[in-house]
């Protein structure tokens, strides 16, 4: 039980408070280290999150070779045929004439199969002429030959709608039902002939599909294209640089260059292709950029001011300032907290001299210097990188993949790598030594890096001052009480002395 100041008429709680205040500034102390080291383990995962979307922009831009062999190719007649490339280092250039374009095999009932109202009902309830059982469609494949066929299977619920849909899912078939005229038609999936065979074919139970005797779907589009109930597939045929060949589908790879064939030809289609350069000059581009914006930023947190008079706010402090205060407040406060890092010096240097160094074993375009990227002679930007276009537009039209060969060659030796190898390298090292220190955004445990275990050390530290504080609290509260209780007695001392004296006179 606490007595504040009855007897002693003194504001106890008020002097336990100040007393308390007095014994709490060890404990703020520990409360602003810990708050530091947070505000500090954040930046750390701020810069590791950036040095990972560089990484990932420089995997992505650099080291692929799709970024360099970019083309552009032009063509004598682009509705007739369309070129681009896929996987080619060198230009492509050809002559062309299309014959025939492949096609796909089809094939079509003869008449009315079933009416709209009948086609999600039970095939059992249905007046069939023929009962339903399972039946095989082999279809061709994208080799030419024909697969082993997919069984479609009939039970007590299959519908012909069902029925349908497992045939377009599974097989090597297309199937449509045209309400209008209520005729079942398939496809072929794959395009061009099957030599000597049929592109689609059925098993005869799959005669349950007629509804009447007159009505027919053919075995095979052998016997459909016959009966004139579908086509067979085909292959496009065409002239190529003089040689005449054929392909199974309208699109095909020759020489690392996609070709699709659109419209037949009576006349020699030509086409060539050069290097896209401004689509390559752009990914250059946008590297570089990025990379100057890194080295900005980091040389930024290494150069930030850190004011020592700004330590974190208590809760205390904050609870007599405004918020436009404590904001200004806390900004001086978080600054700073990466200044003169080791870590992040060495990823700069190690970056700078990855990118200034000269690649070995690459001949011809082995420097930054010869594509026109150059350091800044400005010793204020730090190292940005500063780009000559019509020098680099110049290389890049010359030779695209010894461009791609400076930035990606994977040599035994670091000096033989590309520089975005040595980048990506750099990369990874820094990351790794931020996140023994610092963690990162999925770590749950403290104690498995360096500032989170420092965390863990204050919040122990915190947690045993204020058992301390508690006790400490608790005993001024009884000395005070005491105390309160032996003036509460002395005045009823005095009062009943003062009250015996005034009777006895």
């Amino acid at each position: 039980m606490r007595i504040g100041g009855l007897a002693s008429g003194m504001d106890t709680e008020s002097m336990v408070k100040e007393l308390m205040k007095a014994h709490r500034i060890p404990l703020d102390k520990i409360t602003q280290k810990k708050q530091y080291t947070e505000w500090q383990r954040d930046d750390y995962r701020t810069v590791n999150r950036t040095l990972n979307d560089f990484k990932t922009l420089t995997s992505d831009s650099m080291l692929r070779q799709s970024t360099f062999i970019q083309k552009t190719v032009t063509s004598s007649a682009p509705e007739n045929v369309s070129v681009k490339n896929i996987n080619s280092v060198s230009d492509f250039s050809g002559k062309l004439k299309i014959d025939k374009l492949a096609t796909n095999a089809s094939m079509q009932s003869s008449s009315k199969v079933i009416n709209d109202a009948d086609l999600n009902k039970k095939l059992s309830d249905l007046t069939l002429t023929t009962v339903p059982s399972d039946f095989t469609i082999k279809a061709i494949k994208s080799d030419g030959t024909l697969d082993n066929g997919y069984k479609v299977k009939i039970d007590v619920n299959s519908t012909m709608k069902s029925v349908l849909d497992d045939i377009n899912k599974n097989s090597g078939v297309t199937a449509f039902y045209d309400s209008f005229s209520g005729k079942i038609a398939f496809s072929a999936k794959n395009s061009g002939n099957v030599v000597g065979g049929n592109e689609i074919e059925f098993s005869d139970s799959h005669s349950f599909l007629k509804v009447s005797e007159n009505n027919t779907i053919s075995a095979g589009a052998t016997d459909a294209n016959g009966n004139k109930l579908g086509t067979l597939g085909q292959n496009a045929e065409f002239i190529f640089n003089g040689l005449k060949t054929e392909r199974q589908t309208n699109t095909f790879q020759i020489n690392g260059f996609e070709v699709t064939l659109q419209k037949v030809s009576n006349e020699e289609i030509t086409f060539s292709s050069t290097p896209d350069t401004d689509k390559i000059l752009e990914s250059v581009t946008k590297f570089v950029d990025e990379y100057n914006k890194l080295i900005e930023d980091l040389n930024g947190q290494l150069r930030e001011s850190k004011y020592k008079d700004y330590q974190p706010l208590t809760d205390t402090e904050k609870e007599t300032l405004s918020e436009d205060q404590i904001k200004k407040w806390e900004e001086k406060a978080m600054s700073g907290t990466l200044k003169n890092d080791s870590i992040i010096s060495g990823v700069l240097n190690k970056m700078r001299s990855a990118m200034s160094s000269v690649v070995g074993g690459v001949s011809g375009t082995n420097a930054l210097s010869k594509l026109g990227i150059s350091t800044s002679s400005n010793y204020l930007e730090n190292g940005k990188l500063i780009i000559d276009e019509t020098k680099l537009r110049e290389a890049i039209s010359a030779n695209p993949n010894q461009v791609y060969e400076l930035f990606a060659a994977d040599g035994v030796k670091d000096s033989e790598k590309g520089i975005a190898r040595r980048l990506t390298s750099a990369l990874d090292e820094a990351r790794t030594k931020i996140t023994s220190k610092a963690g990162s955004g999925t770590t749950t445990v403290n104690n498995t890096f360096v500032l989170g275990r420092l965390l863990a050390g204050y919040e122990d530290q915190m947690t045993r001052f204020e058992d301390r504080l508690a006790s400490l609290e608790s005993r001024y509260w009884k000395q005070f009480t005491a105390m309160e209780q032996a003036i509460q007695k002395a005045n009823s001392q005095s009062s009943y002395l003062s009250g015996m004296f005034s009777t006895g006179s």
